[in-house]
């Protein structure tokens, strides 16, 4: 049965947007979202590529995102074990008993700690543009910061260029579209990196979506604190028995190249594949290629 439909699943006391693509009947790939990022930000074009290679996909707005509820998190603190808990209500609510679980930037965390605690409902992991567990990314920004350098042996910082533009990237909050979108263009040109070409229009085209969409542009902060509250052991993931995808742009200024390939070190079996001239973002110029790898990690045609 061909599905293209969009509920509200109840996590607890939240409210979570959620939407489904394809044969209900097809093997199901969720995907989830970064930091601050809704479940639209899965370009449509990457989703229509899955469903044509013969997936059920699923997409949805973490809390604190788009149309699901959001927290106010002085009061109730939560952590990413909490978002990697309202993934599974996401399953539990579609009937999904096992899934391939494909996670981009903080998504990448959330699908490598379901795969720790709840490797019953995983059928394969990809981390997409992500680093491993228990990497102290809040540690890193205070020393770029401060002009420290990384300690041997710890993973690379983001960009110092892109922390200046994520610094400005959120306008006060009540801000036109205009407004908001002129603060955020800088960040996206950074985000894609300097090798492919830039569609400002693609990424204006996202973010107009994201404002139309969103309860509170700005309650998405609040993942960075639940990031740090709860990172979670990069030796957890030598328990991650999924067959695990590495997935990883050449040039991404978030995390650089080196999270990917400690990630793939991490996870038994993992296999690593570098995107050449991709940065932090899902541009339209690359989905062929990541729907390729993964379809086939997942057992399909490409």
């Amino acid at each position: 049965m061909q599905e293209n439909n969009e509920q509200i699943v109840r996590a607890g006391d939240l409210d979570l947007w959620a939407e489904a693509f394809g044969d209900s009947g097809h093997p199901t790939v969720l995907l989830v979202m970064g930091a601050q990022a809704q479940g639209v930000q899965w370009p449509d074009g990457l989703v229509r590529r899955l469903v044509d290679g013969g997936r059920r996909v699923i997409r949805y707005d973490h809390r604190d995102t788009g149309r699901s509820s959001t927290v106010d998190f002085a009061a109730h603190p939560y952590t990413v074990a909490d978002l990697a808990s309202d993934a599974i209500a996401v399953l539990d609510d579609f009937k999904v008993e096992r899934a391939h679980l494909v996670g981009a930037s903080l998504g990448g965390l959330i699908v490598q700690r379901l795969a720790v605690t709840h490797p019953d409902r995983v059928l394969t992991l990809t981390s997409l543009s992500s680093q491993p567990l228990g990497t102290d990314t809040a540690a890193a920004v205070r020393r770029v910061m401060e002009g420290t350098p990384t300690p041997p042996g710890e993973l690379p910082p983001p960009t110092p260029e892109l922390l200046a533009a994520l610094a400005t990237s959120f306008p006060e909050p009540g801000a036109s579209l205009e407004d908001y979108l002129a603060a955020r263009s800088p960040l996206w040109r950074i985000l894609h990196g300097p090798v492919l070409p830039f569609d400002e229009e693609e990424y204006r085209t996202l973010e107009r979506r994201a404002y139309t969409r969103a309860r509170d542009l700005r309650a998405g902060l609040n993942h960075a604190l639940a990031g740090a509250a709860d990172p979670g052991s990069t030796a957890d993931l030598a328990a991650v028995t999924a067959p695990t995808l590495v997935v990883h742009g050449t040039e991404d200024p978030m995390f650089p190249p080196a999270h990917a390939e400690a990630t793939a070190a991490a996870i038994a079996g993992a296999r690593l594949v570098m995107i050449e001239g991709m940065g932090h973002t899902l541009p339209a110029s690359a989905h062929d290629r990541l729907a390729e790898e993964i379809l086939r990690h997942t057992g399909g045609r490409p």
